[in-house]
């Protein structure tokens, strides 16, 4: 969980960008049962930054206990929620907020918040645009955490076979994920992961140029590589079988082979798969 904060702070730029609010902040886990606020936008004071959130305490708290979007129109006067923080949220002039907690496999991993200086009701478009941008980051957390366990299971006393298989294993894995994820930005790094793990399979790090297959065709290709039937490849990638034939023919005839394992056998000579 190293880079939640960055996340974190990626996500609370996109939250202000789609609502406008004058105020977004928030914060990753920072021990148990709590998190830390660390990223804010359109603040007029210090008063929250670092400030830790307890599980229970306050509006952020309640939403991490609860594990749901609350919100409240008056902070100062709201009977719903304690109020141990009401010295630096006083201190900003927030009056109407809403904190949703990020949750990742059933766990809160932080907090994202939205807030007014005037006592109103938020709308239910402002609502909807703070859950949507923690469901991104819930998505990019979760696409992460997966592809790091992948990467973890490379373990060095391993026997050479065992780790080449392996290898192949978490190539195949970084590109499924990035057909999961919906931010482009994700997952074009997921991609460019699992080309240097090809790229790094080669000794001097030197192969003559392969052919131009899609990523479709890769896709598949790198789960046949691990010895995926055609119906466990649809599976893991979201396809029908049919499709999943199609982009095999399509890629055994880019590399000039005439069975599956040809194809595999001269993609990985042309670096394209580990």
């Amino acid at each position: 969980m190293g880079d939640d904060a960055g996340a974190v702070r990626a996500a609370v730029l996109s939250l202000h960008r789609s609502t406008g609010l004058p105020m977004v902040f928030g914060g990753a886990l920072a021990g148990q049962e709590r998190f830390r606020i660390t990223e804010l936008v359109g603040n007029s004071t210090g008063s929250l930054k670092g400030l830790t959130i307890r599980q229970g305490s306050g509006l952020g708290g309640k939403a991490m206990a609860l594990g749901r979007p609350v919100w409240v129109s008056n902070y100062p006067q709201a009977a719903t929620i304690s109020h141990d923080y009401d010295a630096p949220v006083a201190a900003e002039g927030l009056l109407s907020i809403v904190a949703v907690p990020v949750v990742v496999r059933r766990r809160v991993r932080g907090v994202l918040y939205g807030a007014l200086r005037e006592p109103l009701s938020l709308a239910d478009r402002v609502i909807a645009a703070a859950v949507e941008a923690t469901r991104d980051l819930e998505q990019e957390l979760a696409v992460r955490d997966e592809a790091d366990e992948a990467l973890a299971r490379l373990q060095p006393d391993c026997d050479p076979t065992a780790r080449w298989e392996e290898v192949r294993a978490v190539h195949a894995e970084l590109r499924g994920l990035a057909e999961q994820v919906t931010d482009d930005a994700v997952r074009e790094r997921l991609l460019a992961a699992s080309i240097r793990l090809a790229a790094a399979t080669s000794p001097d790090g030197m192969r003559p140029p392969g052919p131009a297959l899609s990523p479709r065709e890769l896709d598949v290709l790198s789960y046949v590589a691990i010895g995926c039937t055609n119906a466990d490849t649809a599976q893991r990638l979201g396809l029908l079988p049919e499709t999943v034939k199609s982009y095999l023919r399509s890629a055994m005839r880019k590399l000039g082979s005439h069975t599956r394992l040809e194809a595999v056998a001269a993609a990985r000579r042309s670096g394209l798969l580990p």
